[in-house]
């Protein structure tokens, strides 16, 4: 279909499709780029790229949950993908990407790196084993840098236990010569603020909350170039981006959320744009509203 300045091209192209397909579009994951996720790539590259040296620099990505994080973090890791090493003795990883485990347990960050590379994790092999094989496989793929999400993950527990599991970042990261990046909210921070050596290594890069300002319109623009509907709905004109701010409570997996919710309801009704109606008919329920839900029960 033609005529529709308002999207991008791939998104106009959608129009051609079933009310019910053009649904299950809006519901798939997209990346929207905006000026501080780009800068935070860069970043990441220039990690990624840094020579190396017996203290490599860190980066810990901070942001409220739902704020961006995570697909921040996969679009990186798309782009450097593990490949083949035919002439090599292994596969090459440039991201080696895990999860802190539950609570502050050094053999599961062992495990979990492992798991990631397919290697097994005997249950009966020692930590000091575990250790030892972890640093001897992560010399084997060419690894250009390790990324640990949810990493206040590590404060769950004895104190005893944390300091361990920030030594085995540490450990890491001197024994490879490679950076880490953390990823978590401001109980990240905590966490490595709780060793001086970590803390004076981990450059902090907060995703903030949106604020009502021209970043939240282009944003928003963006939003709406990418969202298959027939009208345009205007979304970065200041009182229909103040209402999806509010609801949205700043971050901008709410928004995606509460957008694709209006997209699919303005399908489904025929309006074929996003107005104020939509985004309180929509079935969208914003998290002050789930918060209130759960201080009743």
């Amino acid at each position: 279909m033609t005529g529709a300045p308002h999207l991008s091209d791939t998104a106009a192209a959608k129009l051609d499709l079933s009310d019910q397909d053009r649904c299950q579009h809006i519901r798939k994951p997209r990346w929207i780029g905006y000026g501080r996720s780009q800068e935070i790539l860069g970043k990441l590259e220039d990690l990624l790229e840094h020579p190396l040296q017996p203290r490599m620099p860190n980066m810990l990505i901070v942001g409220e949950t739902n704020n961006g994080k995570t697909m921040l973090v996969t679009k990186f890791r798309e782009k450097h993908p593990a490949s083949e090493n035919p002439t090599g003795e292994a596969i090459n990883v440039p991201v080696l990407y895990i999860q802190a485990p539950p609570g502050p347990d050094e053999r599961g960050l062992y495990n979990a790196m492992l798991g990631r590379l397919f290697e097994s994790a005997p249950r009966s092999e020692s930590t000091d084993a575990k250790r030892d094989r972890v640093v001897a496989v992560l010399k084997r793929v060419n690894l250009g840098i390790i990324m640990v999400d949810e990493l206040q993950h590590l404060l769950a527990g004895p104190y005893v236990k944390q300091r361990n599991c920030l030594n085995v970042l540490k450990y890491i990261g001197n024994e490879l010569c490679v950076p880490i990046v953390g990823i978590g909210t401001a109980e990240a921070v905590r966490a490595i603020q709780t060793d001086p050596q970590l803390a004076n290594r981990f450059t902090p890069e907060v995703l903030p909350k949106w604020e009502k300002n021209a970043e939240l319109g282009r944003l928003l623009a963006s939003f709406e170039r990418v969202l298959p509907l027939r009208k345009p709905s205007r979304l970065s004109a200041p009182p229909l981006a103040s209402r999806i701010a509010d609801l949205a409570s700043g971050t901008i997996g709410e928004m995606s959320a509460l957008l694709n919710a209006a997209a699919i309801h303005a399908i489904k009704t025929g309006a074929e744009q996003i107005t104020p109606e939509a985004l309180t008919s929509c079935g969208y329920v914003p998290p002050s509203m789930r918060k209130q839900a759960a201080s009743m029960l």
